[in-house]
């Protein structure tokens, strides 16, 4: 199906292109959220006609991101989740936790800005980019710690997934100095 963009569309093309998708794509995604429009001869004449509104309006929302993403750049969020002793959490975070967190931190934000490739399934401190608009990104941090004092280890850098083993060899010779210390026989 042949359209017009209506804003500028990552791996598409800026507003004004006229390009050739698939149908599904067109009538599921673009059309609905008012990204792109028929290409037809009425609709053509009509977003020549609008072009400048459009632009400003794009521009205006811009600006806006750029200004959020000022604030927004550098922030961290702390997420607690329960996880095992190898820091491998027992759920995982989504999109949908790190815009919960973000908008309860003051930040008015949709699941649909956070890009995640993978949910977010280890403990630790995660960069994750935030669309703001289609022209600016952000990167915010996400600290997914077991508790707000791990947490607070983990911002400082202190790595919290290291887990010490101990050898059966290691604990008898451990406990065989102890007791040893002790005055006691050694066993």
């Amino acid at each position: 199906m042949e359209i017009i963009l209506l804003q500028r569309v990552a791996k598409l093309g800026q507003m004004g292109d006229q390009v050739r998708v698939k149908d599904g794509f067109a009538r599921n995604f673009l059309l609905p959220s008012g990204k792109a429009l028929r290409a037809t001869e009425a609709n053509k004449k009509r977003f020549e006609s609008q072009r400048r509104e459009l632009e400003a309006r794009n521009l205006e929302l811009k600006s806006e991101a750029e200004g959020v993403a000022e604030k927004l750049a550098g922030q961290t969020f702390v997420l607690i989740r329960q996880a095992g002793e190898t820091g491998q959490l027992y759920g995982s975070v989504s999109p949908r936790d790190i815009a919960e967190i973000a908008t309860a931190g003051g930040f008015a934000m949709n699941r649909n800005q956070i890009v995640l490739k993978a949910p977010i399934k280890s403990i630790g401190l995660h960069e994750v980019p935030v669309h703001l608009h289609a022209e600016v990104e952000v990167p915010i941090i996400v600290n997914v710690a077991r508790s707000p004092a791990e947490a607070e280890r983990q911002a400082k850098g202190e790595a919290m997934d290291v887990v010490e083993e101990t050898s059966m060899a290691d604990l008898g010779l451990e406990v065989g100095a102890a007791l040893a210390e002790a005055g006691g026989e050694e066993g």
